[in-house]
């Protein structure tokens, strides 16, 4: 296999105009994430018929290969090719034609798609941890659990860090540097003082404390303004002291800064976010988890469910749980079902196999670009099918009043994720997503003289 991924990566590359063409390269859980010097170079059709590439999307000025399950073999395979090192873990000036919506995906998927693994194997342990104590299986107090809660808890405690580490090498700073500043917001002896309440001041200047463990705005913002603050600095501090005086200044400066004035600020803002996304769900839940949700879909066929990433861990952080994946996940069901449909009705080998293929991935593994690009969205109606059942799901989960504490995939697999609050709910949204996806695309969402060909 490792030769097939070589070949395609060379098609790849060639079809992006060259790695002289790329200026960044990164990737998702199923997509090669381009930013090229020349977006002219792109062959965007020749991309589109190899074998292994599912899509070609343009985001906002970003290219977007889907592959699939199969993305970080190919993503290697790249690298390899190029001769590239780390990908696009480096920042570069945006090239070519990009709107605002365009360039804050590109962002957050930059800035959070390294951190992916993190989040989804510690929500899932921090659930496991949770079942195994319901059901009196493992005690709170044990050593066992506090040793396996740490690790569940760390990476949401110390997020901070882990952005402010992202966040560098987006915004084009020393990530070495963003870890002091971000580190300085939840280090122990500051929190201390947080907790004790008692008044603090910087140059006789009253300082605001927040608790900024497992904060999100925070952290990027100041690192946004660090890299500033850098740059700034890099313009008027001699080369040959550099090394000596930048940091040290650096962290001078945007230290107090983020405590006196970032911090609150996007403090306040998070906790607007989180109130003002309850309140509009208490408006009308069902009504609003249906909307949410029927739109899902599209927001995943663009890359712009991205932008929802911060909502969500913010609404942990502020809340201690989130709502809002929890009711656009019964979508995963529903692309899964929609492409079963297309399985069952099919006597195509070739179409059979793969929908088949991405059936079992949307459902088993909560990858959904497969069944989106090669089957549902390809042929329309099922695609349409799994909107209008994902849409009643949505209402269904949003009026079970489902949460979850961490950020969790939906899959047949994660399901015991959902277990407490409106699990019954969440059950019955995810089954009738399912079920009745595939029933309809069978019944009159799909037929064999639909079939098309690369």
């Amino acid at each position: 296999m490792a030769k097939d991924y070589t070949s395609l990566a060379r098609d790849i590359v060639e079809n992006v105009g060259g790695k002289e063409n790329i200026a960044t390269l990164t990737h998702c859980v199923t997509r090669l994430r381009f930013t090229l010097k020349d977006p002219a170079k792109l062959n965007k059709s020749v991309l589109e018929q190899l074998k292994g590439v599912i899509q070609v999307l343009d985001v906002g000025g970003q290219i977007q290969v889907v592959i699939g399950t199969k993305v970080v073999q190919v993503y290697d395979a790249v690298l390899e090719v190029t001769g590239l090192v780390g990908g696009g873990e480096v920042a570069a000036q945006e090239t070519g034609k990009s709107n605002f919506v365009g360039k804050f995906i590109s962002l957050i998927s930059g800035l959070f798609t390294p951190l992916m693994a993190g989040f989804t194997g510690a929500g899932m342990l921090k659930v496991v941890l949770i079942l195994l104590t319901n059901f009196n299986l493992l005690d709170t107090a044990s050593g066992t659990y506090q040793i396996l809660y740490a690790g569940a808890d760390a990476i949401f405690y110390f997020l901070p860090l882990a952005l402010g580490f992202s966040a560098a090498k987006k915004f084009g700073c020393n990530p070495y540097v963003a870890l002091a500043v971000t580190g300085a917001l939840i280090y122990p002896d500051m929190v201390a003082v947080y907790n004790a309440g008692t008044e603090l001041k910087f140059l006789g200047i009253p300082v605001v404390l927040m608790s900024y463990a497992s904060s999100v705005i925070p952290a990027i913002a100041a690192i946004w303004f660090t890299s500033l603050v850098e740059k700034g600095l890099r313009k008027v501090i001699p080369d040959v002291v550099q090394n000596i005086f930048l940091g040290m200044l650096e962290i001078m400066i945007c230290v107090p800064a983020a405590y006196l004035v970032i911090g609150p600020i996007t403090s306040y803002a998070g906790t607007l976010m989180a109130s003002g996304y309850t309140f509009i769900m208490n408006i009308n839940p069902v009504i609003a988890g249906a909307l949410v949700a029927f739109f899902w879909p599209c927001f995943v066929i663009f890359g712009l469910h991205w932008g929802f990433i911060p909502i969500v861990l913010n609404n942990i952080a502020t809340t201690g749980f989130d709502t809002l994946f929890v009711i656009t996940g019964p979508n995963n069901m529903a692309q899964a079902g929609a492409a079963l449909g297309v399985f069952l009705k099919t006597k195509d080998s070739e179409l059979k196999g793969e929908a088949g293929s991405c059936a079992l991935t949307a459902i088993l593994a909560g990858v959904t670009e497969p069944a989106i690009y090669g089957i549902n969205l390809k042929y329309k109606k099922p695609f349409y099918i799994a909107m209008v059942f994902t849409g009643i799901a949505g209402g269904i989960v949003a009026a079970a009043g489902t949460r979850v504490p961490a950020l969790v995939g939906t899959s047949l697999l994660t399901l015991p994720a959902y277990a407490g609050v409106g699990f019954v709910g969440f059950l019955i949204a995810c089954a009738i997503a399912y079920f009745g996806t595939a029933i309809c695309t069978y019944l009159f969402g799909f037929n064999d003289s639909m079939i098309i060909r690369k």
